[in-house]
């Protein structure tokens, strides 16, 4: 059976968290910087979604702090998450790959025809 290919805000996230531990408001600004903007993570979205890694074991907990009389929660990625994101970028690297070969095959193609 074929894994389930990932989430795009999914592998965000995680790609986030593969560099260093981060608090959510962090997540969400290393996100959009990822993506030229293209991509920005509402809060609420965002935390379902850390919420959810946490239950699949993908991320957990680092540290808390309190802030402005605020908690922060830093969040990274475990060693499960790491594999499933290694995995997703060989899966994501691999299609790029065919569609560059097929780009390049039609622009011979087409040289050839003009």
């Amino acid at each position: 059976m074929t894994e389930v290919p990932m989430r795009e805000p999914t592998f965000l996230v995680l790609t986030a968290l593969a560099g260093e531990p981060r608090h959510g408001y962090a997540v969400i600004e290393d996100v959009a910087g990822m993506t030229g903007g293209r991509v920005r993570l509402r809060a609420g979205t965002l935390y379902a979604a850390l919420d959810r890694l946490r239950a699949d074991g993908l991320i957990e907990v680092d540290r808390e702090e309190v802030v402005q009389s605020r908690l922060r929660r830093y969040y990274r990625l475990t060693a499960t998450g790491e594999r499933s994101l290694a995995a997703e970028t060989a899966r994501l690297r691999a299609q790029a790959a065919i569609a560059d070969r097929r780009l390049r095959a039609r622009r011979t193609l087409g040289e050839a025809t003009a």
